[in-house]
């Protein structure tokens, strides 16, 4: 019998052992991912910490308002007024846990970690900024100091979970932050007239609460139907790793295992955002995306895409968090003959940087750039030949077939290879993200700016989280496309 005949012959019983061996594989991994996250680094209080104050969906009882909200909100905030005072041992001598040091942001001139308000002489408008997943309202300060100026009054949201310690994201789900967008919708709606603007501007996982709620409040204007979305960054795509989210669960409950539960233990130096990671709140954002994408897709499958708000998107075309594909393929595409555009900030494609790349993560956008070119409106913020750092803004309008450029004035940054996700938000002026150049002391460690050189392993801070871009060279023409998107509907 030949061996190929004798492979045939013991198929049958090959199916019936291959799912034991399957599972035999699976438990191994699983157990040694377990084993393996003992080595993480020790969990500080701030990683274990219940603060059990925070809004929760269940809070949203009939004729909950802002000021509900905000009366949580001063409670959680007062609990971790405890959580830090006993944690006075273990905090970083830079760390923002350490009571009166030079990264505490209650020492700041404002502790953007809380939920603000910022209202013009004349209200104009009304826009809800939402910020993402570990970071807190500080991401979005900007962008609402730009639209205040244009007349619009601003409600930044710290959504449940954030702004507090890494441990209160490992409880709050995606219903709490829905219920958060609600109260805040509602509550920025009514400050101006019907016929006035409302924006709901969203930032990665903020961007897509900003979505979902302009889907929720087409079938119930109640609660808040926004006039324009203004996405930045938005999470509409993630690692599919995130479904495997609550896998940790059976064993994390068991103190052996306790940083299972971890994505990331890091050491918090950040005034505004959790450098730790537990791995529910991934799991939730990928819920929130599939959810969100389901009564998407539901939408347009119908014919009613036009019924959503008119979209300004920003986006990195390298993001290591979220997939920009999915802004073209899930979102955009799906969105032509709407009055909706994307702009992308590409890559530095000066020559002799081309070599230093792995890969080039706008292979999607580039099929859609070519001839008769992409179904939406797309700028794209690219070199503007191979041989300069100077940018230009390319433009395709739907229809047209070849781009238009507009020259900008700006050029790449010395050394400055592609945008972050977490850069596009934030000026190079930024005093906490910048590039150094503000100089403002009173708000701690310039962390945008912070380039350590020495030795591998010696920083008890991860280097990576250093040598990512922290804020956006070219915010100007970010700032830009705001003000003239306030004007028009203004």
């Amino acid at each position: 019998m030949d061996p190929i005949e004798q492979l045939m012959q013991a198929m049958p019983s090959l199916a019936l052992w291959l799912p034991a061996v399957a599972l035999s594989v699976a438990t191994a991994v699983y157990l040694w991912l377990a084993i393996s996250s003992r080595r993480m680094p020790a969990l500080q209080v701030w990683h274990t910490a219940h603060l059990d104050a925070d809004f929760r969906a269940r809070d949203a009882i009939a004729g909950a308002d802002l000021a509900h909200y905000i009366g949580h909100e001063r409670k959680v905030f007062a609990q971790l007024e405890a959580v830090v005072a006993s944690a006075a041992q273990a905090a970083l001598p830079l760390g923002r846990y350490l009571q009166g040091g030079r990264n505490d942001p209650v020492t700041f001139p404002v502790n953007w970690n809380r939920s603000f308000e910022l209202r013009p002489p004349v209200v104009r408008g009304s826009a809800l900024l939402l910020h993402g997943l570990t970071d807190s309202p500080y991401s979005l300060r900007r962008t609402g100091e730009i639209l205040r100026d244009r007349g619009f009054y601003v409600l930044g949201l710290r959504l449940p979970g954030h702004g507090t310690v890494p441990a209160a994201l490992d409880n709050i789900t995606r219903q709490d932050w829905r219920a958060a967008v609600r109260i805040g919708a509602t509550h920025a709606r009514a400050q101006v007239g019907a016929d006035d603007p409302f924006w709901i501007v969203g930032y990665s996982n903020g961007g897509t609460l900003a979505l979902d709620h302009a889907l929720a409040a087409i079938a119930d204007p109640a609660l808040g139907r926004p006039s324009r979305l203004v996405l930045i960054s938005p999470a509409v795509g993630v690692s599919p790793f995130a479904a495997m989210g609550r896998w940790h669960q059976p064993l994390s409950l068991l103190p052996f295992f306790e940083k299972f539960r971890w994505h990331t233990i890091y050491p918090e130096h950040d005034p505004f955002k959790y450098n730790s990671f537990p791995k529910s709140a991934a799991f939730q954002t990928h819920r929130l995306i599939a959810e969100l994408r389901r009564e998407f897709d539901r939408l347009v499958g119908a014919g009613r895409a036009t019924e959503l708000p008119p979209i300004l998107a920003f986006q990195s075309a390298a993001d290591a968090t979220v997939r920009t594909s999915a802004v073209l393929d899930s979102l955009f595409l799906s969105l032509a003959g709407t009055e909706s555009e994307l702009v992308v900030f590409d890559i530095n494609r000066v020559s002799y940087m081309q070599e230093y790349f792995a890969d080039d993560p706008t292979q999607r956008l580039a099929e859609l750039c070519e001839p008769p070119g992409p179904p939406f409106r797309l700028t794209l913020v690219t070199n503007a030949d191979s041989d300069t750092q100077q940018v230009v803004a390319r433009t395709w309008s739907p229809g047209s077939g070849l781009p238009v450029d507009e020259p900008l004035g700006l050029s790449w940054p010395l050394g400055v290879f592609s945008l972050s996700h977490v850069s596009v938000p934030f000026p190079p002026d930024d005093p906490v993200y910048g590039d150094g150049g503000a100089g403002i002391p009173e708000w701690g460690v310039p962390l945008g700016s912070v380039e350590p050189r020495g030795e591998r392993e010696l920083l008890s801070v991860p280097i990576e989280l250093f040598t990512r871009l922290r804020y956006n060279p070219f915010f100007s023409y970010l700032e830009r496309r705001l003000v003239e998107a306030a004007d028009r509907d203004s």
